[in-house]
């Protein structure tokens, strides 16, 4: 066994007391995009496949880091957890506004008025659709 003092210290990983809440409005502003998109006139050929499957990945992102913060404390790398999502949330806004902006023309003004009706009516529990063991759907 070696010396306490032999061993590197590691420095705990300190959680920003907001990540929770900026998980949770990144979750549901994605669900609201998707579900307003799903309500357009929009063939798959004018949604941009690559842009869309890279917001899907985030979100799945986002979820992932939801689920984790649920896990007990030593059970997961924080270090690199945290760091993986705070370059997901950093990622969010562009890759939305590059979706949004190679939409057709027509859909610009209609996409952004039914993205925000569409929000307003999403619970914050919705935030943690398809997270384990905390899905609203499945309980």
């Amino acid at each position: 066994m070696r010396h306490p003092r032999g061993m590197a210290h590691r420095s705990q990983v300190e959680i920003p007391a907001d990540l929770r809440p900026r998980l949770e409005t990144a979750r549901l502003d994605l669900l609201a995009l998707f579900r307003a998109l799903d309500q357009m006139d929009l063939t798959p050929a004018e949604i941009p496949q690559r842009l869309i499957r890279q917001l899907f990945e985030l979100d799945a992102d986002c979820a992932e880091a939801l689920w984790a913060l649920d896990q007990p404390t030593g059970s997961l790398d924080l270090r690199l957890m945290l760091r993986d999502t705070m370059a997901a949330l950093e990622q969010l806004p562009e890759a939305a506004a590059r979706l949004r902006k190679n939409l057709p023309r027509r859909a610009h003004s209609d996409l952004a008025q039914l993205e925000i009706t569409v929000r307003q009516g999403l619970l914050p529990v919705e935030a943690y659709n398809m997270v384990p063991g905390r899905d609203p759907q499945t309980g």
